[in-house]
């Protein structure tokens, strides 16, 4: 399998990402995509900007850890795992999750267990500024942890 995993500041190119993951094979015939975009409200404040902050090295190799979690349960061609840190605004593209297998209930499959381990597993930070100049840290939400029953069978 072809696995591409980034953590940066930088934004990405959805199309170019998702021609990149239907090219890695011939045999490809589904390619599921999610891309997660920053809201302007959060627990019912406006949300001016969001800081993400990671653990260089750790943050990588946990997602590189639920990636191959992914590929033991479904057989996949290509994996991409996008994730941006740094000071994002709203609509700002935060994270992008790519999927190629030759069916496409594996690729949907397999992209919502990378989602949904990335959420409540893999070792991100987030401190929102409010409209009103508060900042408070993102805790864990338990319908993130809530999602994740599904795939413990």
């Amino acid at each position: 399998m072809d696995v591409e995993v980034r953590v940066s500041e930088a934004d990405f190119d959805v199309g170019a990402e998702c021609v990149s993951l239907s090219s890695k094979t011939r045999q490809c015939g589904a390619v599921v995509q999610f891309v997660g975009l920053m809201r302007d409200s959060n627990q019912g404040d406006d949300v001016l900007t969001m800081e993400l902050e990671h653990y260089p090295g750790m943050t990588e190799r946990r997602i590189f850890e639920i990636i191959d979690r992914a590929d033991h349960r479904w057989p996949l061609f290509a994996v991409t795992v996008i994730h941006r840190v740094g000071i994002l605004y709203p609509q700002d593209q935060i994270v992008f999750v790519g999927v190629s297998a030759a069916h496409r209930h594996d690729a949907f499959q397999a992209c919502e267990f990378i989602m949904d381990y990335l959420k409540t597993e893999a070792p991100f930070w987030k401190k929102e500024c409010k409209a009103d100049g508060e900042q408070r840290w993102v805790d864990a939400r338990q319908t993130d942890q809530n999602a994740l029953t599904r795939w413990q069978s």
